[in-house]
């Protein structure tokens, strides 16, 4: 496809802005799963303008993704809360009736956290600052701030060196914590995920340019993200169970249900990471600009 740069990345970036603009009417009414999906569209726009900030003027983007990034952290508080509340809930119908009290506790207590998160949410929506960032998203979606220089320049060139800067990074990430372990292996881990999540979003963005070739791409870093997602979800859940089991403890209260509540959760922490080489091997391989721009991969696009 014969296109400038700047032309395609408006078409990317008109696509995340819908995608988070359509989602407020259903997080003001507590939809099931809208906190989720506004928080994804937020941290998706916010990639996407930091791994192409080059076609873009800078100081329009880093003004932008500071208020985005303030938006996805009001969201990702009530979303944890949400995450932590269903996982507990499918432990509580996993336990026998003696041993539920525990896991009612804890969803209690993930379900009152999501609440008053969520009223704080809606409070952001209703203020100026989240005001003037939806006018700017309005007026963003009809005028991208494109640059100069790159916004010009081939869209396979640009596309393909961006991938190509995302893949190298992750695969630096993922080759210098290949040592690490426990709470450093963790957090480590953590951004490896973060680094997927960014590759993800731009090799998406690019698949109307370099179709096939960045579908694939995508679809790795999707599996790889989840994956470590699914690691990084039991890791939280874990903890916030010791936390209510010292809590307890300190009562003078039994704390052996959530003992065997943490367990379950270490059992799906390492149960995450055993499927870690398979979805990282990828990261093996050499992903450059220009292998990203021969051929079309026979995998099914991303719809």
């Amino acid at each position: 496809m014969n296109t400038s740069a700047g032309p395609a990345l408006a078409a990317a970036l008109d696509d995340d802005v819908d995608s988070l603009l359509t989602t407020e009417p259903e997080v003001r009414a507590d939809a099931p799963d809208s906190v989720h999906q506004m928080r994804v569209a937020t941290r998706r726009l916010r990639s996407v303008l930091r791994s192409y900030r080059t076609v873009l003027r800078q100081h329009r983007v880093d003004e932008m993704r500071g208020e985005l990034q303030w938006l996805a952290g009001l969201l990702g508080v009530a979303r944890d809360a949400e995450v932590r509340a269903e996982r507990f809930e499918t432990l509580l119908a996993e336990q026998p009736p003696e041993q539920r009290a525990a896991a009612e506790r804890l969803v209690s207590d993930e379900r009152a956290k999501y609440a008053a998160a969520h009223r704080e949410v809606l409070d952001a929506l209703d203020g100026d600052r989240y005001s003037a960032l939806h006018d700017r998203l309005v007026r963003w979606h009809d005028h991208p701030p494109l640059g100069r220089r790159h916004a010009k320049a081939e869209a396979a060139r640009v596309f393909s060196g961006v991938l190509r800067d995302d893949f190298h990074r992750l695969q630096r990430l993922a080759h210098t914590g290949s040592k690490l372990t426990g709470d450093e292996r963790i957090e480590h881990l953590h951004e490896i995920r973060k680094g997927a999540k960014r590759l993800r979003y731009s090799a998406e963005a690019a698949a109307r340019i370099l179709d096939g070739p960045a579908v694939e791409l995508a679809d790795r870093a999707k599996k790889l993200q989840t994956v470590l997602g699914d690691h990084r979800d039991a890791v939280e859940a874990q903890a916030a169970i010791r936390s209510r089991a010292v809590m307890a403890a300190a009562r003078g209260a039994d704390t052996s249900g959530y003992d065997e509540l943490a367990q379950v959760e270490a059992d799906a922490a390492r149960k995450a990471l055993e499927e870690y080489p398979a979805a990282a091997a990828f990261l093996r391989h050499k992903y450059g600009s220009r292998s990203l721009r021969k051929g079309k991969s026979k995998r099914r696009k991303k719809k």
